[in-house]
């Protein structure tokens, strides 16, 4: 792979939907030039693929994780209702096993991440969690 086919790669990585016109001017090199690459590239491998994000894939939120909490007594309803109103908490799940309940959370910052943390910390009837960091997705 030389300085060419590598930024070939990051045209395609900036906007994978270009065509072979736009790659080219990009570039500066012409149409057939461009497609020989992305064929070679894609035959030895080194391009795996083509993918599409959704708007789900793009997060605003930079931090993200997983809260496992547990509630005391028959308070899980009640704990629901006050973990779907913060605004951080994107989902709650009830569960069975060790714990009640998983809260996914997101935040901009570290920092705000530990707020939020705190806050539900600090719920009524929660009376032990766990958090872990999100800190990459493979689907």
């Amino acid at each position: 792979m030389d300085e060419l086919d590598g930024q070939l790669i990051g045209a395609l990585r900036r906007n994978g939907r270009a065509s072979l016109s736009d790659l080219a001017a990009t570039l500066g090199v012409t149409r057939s030039t461009v497609r020989a690459r992305l064929d070679r590239l894609i035959a030895g491998g080194e391009i795996a693929g083509f993918t599409v994000l959704t708007r789900s894939d793009v997060r605003p939120d930079s931090v993200r994780g997983l809260m496992m909490l547990e509630v005391a007594g028959r308070g899980a309803e009640r704990a629901m209702k006050r973990l779907t109103s913060i605004p951080e908490v994107q989902a709650v799940h009830s569960t069975n096993g060790t714990w009640d309940l998983i809260a996914e959370i997101g935040a901009g910052t570290l920092e705000q991440f530990d707020q939020v943390l705190f806050a539900i910390r600090r719920l009524e009837g929660v009376t032990r969690s766990e958090t872990s960091l999100l800190l990459s997705t493979r689907r």
